[in-house]
C-alpha cells in the first residue's frame, strides 16, 4: 500500500492538471477564430417553450408594421388597394441551427453562424384587396404557409446589452396563397395572375432591404423597461469630417444609390483637387452639407432632423462636385442605425472595418455620440460624425426631458381619427422665422408663407419676401387629445400657381403650461429649410369662457376699420371697388362699398362680444353682376392686448401681392370703463331707424328699374345688403348689453342679500 503523503501528491498534480486543461480550452475558446460545431435541440426546444408567450406576439407586431409601409409602395395592377387585417406567425416557431452552429470572428467582432429552417402552415396574415378597375369589388387574400430557409448571423454589442442579427444571404422565401371572398368579388376564387409572385417578391425584398447583410437589425436586452413607446424623436447631426478619401478608391464604384450611372469623366485631377459634399438622409427628409475641398474635408455641418419612429436610418451619400459640372458624382455611403430602448437610452450602431460592427449606446438625451464610420465597400474612406438625441416623444404625451404626463394626452376614442377631443386648453404657436428657405425659381423672386393645419382648423402667415423671413405671428388651436399633429406646409407665391418649399409634422404632446417650447423644425422633401416654432399651451379659462356667454372677461371688442392702402387691382380698367368683410365666430358683417379706389376710407366701427374667436378681416371687390373677389385678407391678432388700451395697427393683407389695411381694436372691459355708444347714439334708436332707411331705398329701387339706371340700381343693393349687415349687428349688439346688464343685476342682487343679515339668513333657510 501507498504512503498516505504519496497519494495526496498524486491527487493534488491531479488537480493541478485539471485546472490546467480548464484554463487551457478557455483561451483556445477566447482566441480561436472558429469553434466546432454543435447541435443545438436544447435552443430549438427553449423556443418552443417561449416562442407563443413572448416571442410571436412580439415578432408579429414589428414585422406586421415593416409588411404594411411596404404594401403602400408597389402593388400588381390587378389590386387598386390592399390593407393588412390580420397579422399572426402562429405557434409554430422557425427551427435554429438543425445542422449545428458555431462562433466565428470577423475582425475584431465575434459572430455565432446558425442556419434557420422556418416552413409553417399555422400562420394567419390576411389582406384586403379592391380590385382594379374594369374589375369591381373586395376579395380576401390569406397567407396559409410560409418556407423561409437561410443562414443567420447574430452578434452580442455593448457588452450583452443588446443583440444585431441578420441574414448571411438572401434567404429562400416560398409561400402558399389562398384567396377568398370580401363581400361582392367579382373573380372565381382561384389563382390571380402576378398576385402571388408578387407576395413573395414582397415577402423576399422586405427581407433583403431590412435584414440581410450588412443590414443587421437590433434586439435590445435592457435591464430595466420603463414600459414606454417611443413615437418620434428630435435629432441633431453635425457632419464633422471625411478621411483617407481617394478617387482610385471610389472610382470602380461611381453609382447613383438607385444603381443608375451618373457623373463627371475620369480626369488627371490629385486627390487634393477632390470637391466633396455631404448629404444627409432619414426617411423623406435630406440635407446637404456644403462643398469641401482635398482628400480630408471637413464641413463641420450642424442639421436638426425629425423621427417619425422609434427607430431609424441616418444614411450619409458623399458626392463631388464636378467643375464647370451641374451635375454631381455620386461616391460612396454609409449609414448609421439608431433605436430607442426602454431603459430611455438610444443605441447606435454602424458597420466598422472588415464588416465588424460599431455600436454606441447614449445613456440620455442630450448626450453627443462621435462615429467614425467607414464608406460601405471600400478598404478606405471614413466620415466623422456627431449625433445627439435632443428628445423622444412618447405615445403617452410625455418627453424624455420632461417625464410630466400631460393631463391632455387622451386616446381617441376607438380609434377613430375623424372624432377629435377637446381637452379644454388653448395651444399658441407662434412662426418666428424661418431660414434657409429654398424655391426652384431661380429669377432671384421668392415670397414664402406658411400654412398651419391643427384637426380641421387652418390658418395661414403673412408673405413675406425673403429666404429667410421673420413672421413673429402667434395662431391660437383648441388643444386636440390623441395624438393629433400641427402639419405645417411652405409656399412660394408665384402668378402661375404657388410652389411648394416643403413640408413637417409637428408633434404636441406633452406641452406643459406655464412652458414655452422653442424649436427649430426642418423642412421634408426639400434640400434645405428650417423654421423656428415657439409653442405653448394654457387652460381655456385664463382668458374667459365661451360659456358664459359675454366672452373674455365679460367685455367686447371694439374694431374700427379706418382705411387701405396700395390694394391690388381687381378690374380692368386698373381699380378696384373694395370692402370689408367681418368675420368673428358667428358675427358677420361687412362694411360699405368705395367705388373706384385702390386706397379706400370706410371709417366704420364695429363692436361684438368679445369670445375668444379667431378675427378675419376678407377685403372683398364689389361686382353687381359677377360674383366678388378676393383683393387679400388677414388674421387680427387682439388675444393679448391690454383692456381698455387701443392698437393702431397696419396689417400686411395676405394672399395678394401688395396692400394693407388699417386699423383700431380696444378690448373693452365694463368693469374698468363704461361703455361709450356707437357714435354717441343708443343702439335702439339707430335700430329704430333701419326700417325708414330700408323703406327710402325701396322707393330709390322703383325709380330706378323705370329709368332703366343699372348703375343706380347696383349701388343700392349694396347699401341696402351693408345695412341689413348693419341691422344684425345692433342686435347682436342689444344682445351683449342685456347680457351684461343682467350679470350686472344678478351681481348687485348677491351684494344686497350678503350686507343684510336677514336677507342672507331667510336666503340659506330656503336653500336648506
Amino acid at each position: 500500500m501507498l504512503p498516505f503523503h504519496f497519494q495526496y501528491g498524486r491527487y493534488q498534480r491531479k488537480l493541478l492538471v485539471e485546472d490546467l486543461d480548464k484554463k487551457w480550452k478557455r483561451i483556445i475558446l477566447n482566441v480561436s477564430p472558429i469553434t466546432p460545431l454543435e447541435h443545438c435541440e436544447w435552443l430549438n426546444k427553449l423556443l418552443t417553450e417561449v416562442w407563443s408567450n413572448y416571442f410571436n406576439p412580439k415578432f408579429s407586431i414589428r414585422i406586421s408594421a415593416i409588411v404594411e409601409k411596404r404594401l403602400k409602395l408597389r402593388k400588381p395592377r390587378l389590386l387598386e388597394r390592399v390593407e393588412l387585417q390580420e397579422f399572426s406567425l402562429g405557434s409554430c416557431p422557425p427551427s435554429l441551427a438543425l445542422q449545428g452552429m458555431r462562433w466565428s470572428t470577423i475582425g475584431d467582432q465575434r459572430f455565432l453562424q446558425l442556419g434557420f429552417d422556418w416552413d409553417t402552415n399555422e400562420m394567419s396574415i390576411l389582406l384586403l384587396a379592391k380590385l382594379a378597375k374594369p374589375l369591381i369589388g373586395t376579395a380576401r387574400i390569406v397567407i396559409n404557409s410560409l418556407h423561409i430557409k437561410g443562414d443567420l448571423l447574430a452578434s452580442p454589442i455593448l457588452d450583452g446589452k443588446a443583440l444585431l442579427y441578420s441574414f448571411v444571404s438572401t434567404p429562400e422565401v416560398r409561400i402558399g396563397v389562398a384567396f377568398g371572398s370580401g363581400g361582392s368579388q367579382s373573380l372565381p376564387a382561384t389563382e390571380w395572375p402576378g398576385v402571388s409572385s408578387w407576395l413573395e417578391k414582397l415577402f423576399t425584398d422586405t427581407l433583403a432591404k431590412t435584414m440581410v447583410e450588412p443590414r443587421r437589425r437590433c434586439f435590445t436586452l435592457p435591464a430595466v423597461d420603463l414600459r414606454k413607446k417611443a413615437v418620434g424623436g428630435i435629432i441633431y447631426i453635425r457632419v464633422i469630417s471625411a478621411n483617407k478619401l481617394s478617387r482610385s478608391c471610389f472610382k470602380t464604384c461611381r453609382r447613383q444609390p438607385n444603381g443608375t450611372s451618373n457623373g463627371c469623366s475620369e480626369d488627371n485631377f490629385d486627390d487634393k483637387d477632390l470637391q466633396t459634399f455631404v448629404e444627409v438622409e432619414i426617411e423623406e427628409l435630406t440635407r446637404r452639407t456644403d462643398v469641401r475641398l482635398g482628400s480630408t474635408p471637413r464641413w463641420d455641418a450642424p442639421f436638426n432632423m425629425v423621427l417619425h419612429d422609434n427607430a431609424g436610418t441616418l444614411r450619409f451619400n458623399l458626392y463631388e462636385s464636378c467643375p464647370n459640372n451641374v451635375r454631381c458624382d455620386y461616391l460612396a455611403s454609409c449609414e448609421i442605425k439608431l433605436r430607442h430602448v426602454e431603459d430611455d437610452s438610444t443605441i447606435m450602431w454602424a458597420i466598422g472595418p472588415d464588416s465588424g460592427v460599431i455600436a454606441k449606446q447614449a445613456q440620455f438625451c442630450g448626450e453627443e455620440i462621435e462615429m467614425v464610420v467607414p464608406f460601405e465597400g471600400h478598404n478606405s474612406g471614413e466620415l466623422k460624425v456627431s449625433v445627439v438625441v435632443k428628445e423622444w416623444q412618447y405615445s403617452d404625451g410625455s418627453h424624455s426631458l420632461n417625464s410630466l404626463r400631460s393631463s391632455s394626452s387622451q386616446q381617441s376614442i376607438n380609434g377613430s381619427p375623424n372624432f377629435q377631443l377637446r381637452t379644454g386648453r388653448k395651444i399658441n404657436v407662434t412662426v418666428v422665422e424661418g431660414k434657409d428657405l429654398a424655391a426652384k425659381d431661380k429669377s432671384g423672386k421668392f415670397d414664402p408663407y406658411i400654412k398651419l393645419q391643427y384637426g380641421k382648423v387652418v390658418q395661414k402667415t403673412r408673405t413675406v419676401h425673403t429666404p429667410n423671413p421673420v413672421w413673429n405671428q402667434t395662431f391660437e388651436f383648441d388643444e386636440i387629445g390623441g395624438g393629433e399633429y400641427l402639419k405645417l406646409k411652405g409656399f412660394s407665391e408665384e402668378i402661375f400657381g404657388d410652389e411648394n418649399i416643403g413640408s413637417a409634422h409637428v408633434n404636441l404632446e406633452g406641452l406643459v403650461e406655464g412652458s414655452v417650447r422653442d424649436v427649430w423644425i426642418p423642412l421634408e422633401r426639400v434640400r434645405s429649410g428650417e423654421l423656428r416654432l415657439q409653442i405653448s399651451v394654457r387652460a381655456d379659462d385664463q382668458e374667459g369662457s365661451k360659456g358664459s356667454g359675454l366672452g373674455l372677461g365679460n367685455g367686447w371688442i371694439e374694431l374700427v376699420l379706418i382705411e387701405g392702402r396700395d390694394l391690388v387691382a381687381a378690374d380692368v380698367r386698373g381699380t378696384s371697388d373694395p370692402f370689408v368683410r367681418v368675420h368673428y365666430g358667428n358675427f358677420k358683417k361687412k362694411t360699405k362699398v368705395i367705388y373706384k379706389t385702390l386706397n379706400p376710407q370706410w371709417n366704420q366701427t364695429l363692436e361684438f362680444a368679445d369670445d375668444g374667436s379667431q378675427l378675419m378681416l376678407y377685403v372683398k371687390d364689389h361686382n353687381a353682376l359677377l360674383p366678388t373677389s378676393s383683393i387679400g385678407e388677414c388674421v387680427v391678432e387682439y388675444q393679448r392686448l391690454p383692456p381698455n388700451q387701443m392698437a393702431d395697427k397696419w396689417i400686411p393683407l395676405q394672399g395678394v401681392k401688395r396692400g394693407e389695411i388699417h386699423i383700431q381694436i380696444t378690448r373693452k372691459v365694463p368693469e374698468m370703463q363704461k361703455r361709450q355708444s356707437l357714435d354717441s347714439e343708443p343702439s335702439l334708436s339707430k335700430l329704430h331707424q333701419i326700417p325708414i332707411q330700408i323703406k327710402q331705398m325701396m322707393i330709390k329701387f322703383r325709380s330706378f328699374i323705370e329709368d332703366g339706371n343699372l348703375e343706380g340700381l347696383s349701388t343700392t343693393l349694396s347699401e341696402l345688403e351693408t345695412l341689413e349687415d348693419t341691422q344684425e349687428g345692433y342686435i347682436v349688439q342689444l344682445e351683449t348689453e342685456q347680457m351684461l346688464l343682467l350679470s350686472k343685476i344678478k351681481e348687485l342682487g348677491q351684494e344686497i342679500i350678503n350686507s343684510s343679515p336677514s336677507l342672507s339668513r331667510r336666503s340659506s333657510s330656503t336653500g336648506n
